[in-house]
């Protein structure tokens, strides 16, 4: 007889426990798969000092196959799940399609940001929910400080000092605590000309810091806030957001190159294709979180609606405590449904939140007792070291070093503005030029379907409980393809010379392809008959680029999608150049001055970015 087949789709903090327990109580009596875009379990609580330059970002990620040696790692995305069929159809990183059978499914996707019809805000302003934006915002805030110092008119140099944060809850907070000791100790040794200083601006429409808390953690919060010198504003929020600053609710303009996105997050949309019933875009599930009427599909994490116990009719917030604790219960209950000991109802007891500022400031309240300053810090550190599931020593190794030794502010230039686009359904990996387009299945019936896929499980993110915008909720921007990088994106940098990148257009070498391919295959619709978002493919803008086409923004239009690259024999040194990815349905064909592949160069040698 075959071993039970266990599928569990996304590694954060609730399909990663999930996993880790499975492994433990099954004892290689089941196969454990764990599908995951990514080989890494990402800490997020930590990830506000990645961007600041504490911690490197190994540090906040932990090897799946090193601490799951008994689990199957696949690389890959969920594009459908058949509920019937007990199958999950996948797409690799580089656009291998896959499926996986199983005998129980857990769902774990986690979440995605959390967009509103905020004009420019999709095209001007970067999220905070991986490692590619972490590392991006280090490099732009990096960028924008050194730039100033050089720059000779104040207007200019003010509009490059100036980060404004939208959101105060945990994510935000922390981003504008820890970014304004990171900008500060850059001034310090590099005074500006002007004799200005880093501007940092923390927005919500909320009435205090972190509303969620204690109102006394909240006042030492704010209180820190200000005293480093961040612009606090509550009650505000941002009305337009353009290329050279944003528009505010209360009617004032502020000059801005940086504009970082912390309102929230959503349940990750492939829920919505199952069919099943919902609750605020959560899957609605029992105490033991199992999904009512389907025996062998499990659910936890922030996809997951969990009634809560202790609140009668209340569900359990999206935070990374109650995932983590999520993915213990479900584990125990999947392996009692194949026999193996016995099911028990998810119960909690709150334990505290902490929210690290910086330094040694810090403001917690563990097991409700409120506490603030250097006390706060050493409990807030403690938590984090006993809750990492890995990297221990080398996280508290990089605290000390950086307790001894100045932050190295270097702009790498891994991470570009257009690969960590704020609309992305996967902000935990960046957009690459040339990436295939995953696999697209349309839902039939209430079994199977297709869902805007991401496998994120920012367990540590507020999620959809951050009171950040008043505003009619709304999906990503539907203004501008998905597969577009946006243009004038605020410290953006054109992607000129960018290895890989599509040649631009206008290009002195660049010759018009003949037999290039103009067709373009729809985007699938989601069995909920929300349209599903265009996979990620462009590469990087290039200079003289037309700004990409705007389409209808009605709910149940399908938009375009770019298809992967046709199939072939492979590109020989001195064969013709393979004709590159077709371009969307609404793109005017290449004339003589448009190049959408690679082109072949009149010198003789291989194109940039050709093999």
């Amino acid at each position: 007889m075959s071993r039970p087949r266990i599928v569990i789709v996304g590694a954060g903090f609730a399909g990663y426990r999930t996993a880790r327990t499975l492994s433990r109580l099954t004892r290689h009596q089941a196969d454990i798969t764990l599908l995951n875009p990514t080989d890494y379990f990402l800490y997020l609580p930590l990830l506000p000092q990645v961007a600041a330059g504490i911690l490197e970002p190994r540090r906040v990620s932990v090897s799946l196959s090193g601490t799951l040696p008994h689990v199957r790692l696949v690389l890959g995305e969920a594009d459908g799940i058949d509920l019937d069929g007990h199958t999950v159809h996948y797409s690799g990183p580089e656009g291998e399609e896959g499926t996986l059978p199983f005998d129980r499914l857990v769902l774990a996707a986690g979440s995605v940001n959390k967009l509103l019809p905020v004009p420019g805000v999709a095209e001007h302003a970067h999220g905070f929910r991986g490692l590619p934006e972490a590392l991006y915002l280090r490099d732009h805030v990096t960028r924008q400080v050194e730039l100033a110092a050089a720059a000779k008119d104040r207007a200019e140099c003010a509009a490059r000092c100036t980060f404004v944060v939208v959101g105060a809850g945990y994510t935000g907070t922390e981003v504008a605590a820890h970014g304004a000791m990171y900008t500060d100790a850059q001034v310090r040794r590099h005074p500006m000309r002007t004799g200005m200083r880093p501007r940092w601006m923390l927005l919500d429409v909320a009435p205090r810091v972190l509303p969620e808390m204690d109102e006394r953690l909240s006042r030492t919060a704010g209180r820190v806030l200000r005293q480093r010198g961040v612009d606090v504003r509550m009650g505000t929020s941002v009305k337009e957001a353009t290329h050279d600053g944003v528009l505010l609710t209360d009617g004032s303009t502020v000059d801005t190159r940086t504009l970082v996105w912390c309102v929230g997050v959503r349940p990750d949309p492939l829920v919505e294709s199952l069919g099943l019933p919902l609750e605020r875009g959560r899957l609605l599930v029992d105490s033991h979180l199992r999904v009512p009427g389907r025996p062998e599909v499990f659910a936890c994490g922030d996809v997951a609606a969990v009634p809560d116990l202790n609140q009668p009719g209340q569900y359990t917030p999206m935070t990374a405590q109650h995932a983590w604790r999520h993915g213990k219960v479900c584990a125990q209950n999947v392996a009692a449904s194949l026999g193996v000991g016995r099911r028990r109802a998810y119960r909690h007891r709150d334990m505290g939140f902490v929210v690290d500022l910086g330094g040694a400031k810090a403001a917690a309240n563990p097991l409700g007792l409120p506490m603030s300053g250097p006390a706060a810090g050493a409990v807030t550190r403690g938590y984090h070291l006993a809750a990492m599931p890995g990297n221990r020593v080398r996280v508290a190794a990089d605290w000390l070093l950086d307790a001894v030794l100045p932050r190295q502010a270097v702009q790498l230039g891994l991470v570009r503005s257009w690969s960590v686009p704020l609309e992305s359904a996967s902000p935990e990996v960046a957009r690459v030029p040339g990436r295939p387009e995953r696999a697209r299945r349309a839902g039939t019936g209430t079994g199977t379907g297709t869902g805007e896929r991401d496998a994120v499980d920012p367990g540590a993110e507020r999620a959809g409980e951050e009171r950040s915008e008043e505003q009619p909720p709304g999906g990503p921007s539907r203004d501008r393809p998905s597969g577009e990088p946006a243009k004038n994106q605020p410290g953006g940098e054109p992607a000129r010379n960018q290895p890989g990148g599509e040649p631009a257009k206008n290009h002195p070498h660049a010759e018009p392809r003949e037999e290039q391919p103009h067709g373009s295959r729809s985007g699938s619709t989601r069995a909920s008959g929300t349209p599903r978002r265009a996979a990620e493919t462009a590469g990087p803008p290039a200079r003289g680029t037309r700004k990409p086409r705007k389409t209808s923004g009605t709910s149940g239009a399908t938009r375009s999608a770019n298809p992967a690259a046709p199939s072939g024999p492979t590109r020989s040194a001195d064969g013709p150049a393979d004709p590159g990815p077709e371009p969307p349905a609404d793109q005017p064909p290449p004339g003589p001055d448009i190049a959408p592949g690679p082109v072949k160069r009149t010198d003789g040698r291989a194109a940039e970015g050709d093999s």
